[in-house]
């Protein structure tokens, strides 16, 4: 679905992040769109921001602060999206696959418009309210699942699907 992200907000959209409906919409070019922010824990979330669409030829691959952009969030409650887990903690492994976990937000890297966010590996457990649920661990050859926790690379990511989406009810991990 194409969301609008109100000039009000100051905060960056990057494409993966979880993004949550703001209750305000805007008239664009005849057409309303609702507005999006980009989400946080705890949040109900809309969906995940999978681009955006250009305003000029030259325009960023990201939403930059208080500025409006269209941005094309995929809203199916049962897509999976690869996430990295956050740098700290115990790493996740095999055993983690089914429980929930939240997720923290980061900046988006300016450089390629792509989110901040990663995976909690200090919040995994059965809880219902918790973001995200962990469905499987990539199984690339640069992924080092349930080894030391990187920070900066691909190392260390799983699967997992949207726990608290709007479209859906919340599931207890198992």
């Amino acid at each position: 679905m194409v969301f609008a992200t109100p000039s009000g907000n100051a905060t960056a959209i990057g494409v993966g992040d979880l993004v949550t409906l703001a209750g305000t919409s805007q008239i664009i070019n005849g057409v309303v769109y609702n507005d999006v922010v980009q989400g946080a824990t705890g949040n109900v979330f809309a969906g995940v921001v999978v681009g955006f669409l250009p305003d000029t030829r030259d325009s960023l691959p990201y939403r930059a602060a208080s500025t409006v952009r269209l941005a094309l969030v995929n809203v199916d409650p049962q897509a999976e999206y690869e996430i990295r887990q956050v740098a700290g903690g115990t790493p996740l492994n095999a055993n983690d696959v089914g429980l929930n976990a939240n997720v923290v937000v980061g900046s988006v890297n300016t450089s390629y418009g792509w989110s901040g966010m990663a995976l909690d590996n200090t919040t995994e457990a059965t809880t219902n309210t918790l973001d995200l649920k962990i469905t499987g661990m990539s199984s690339r050859p640069d992924n080092e699942v349930g080894t030391s926790v990187s920070s900066g690379s691909d190392s260390s990511t799983f699967f997992v699907r949207i726990n608290r989406h709007l479209f859906s009810n919340q599931v207890a991990g198992v």
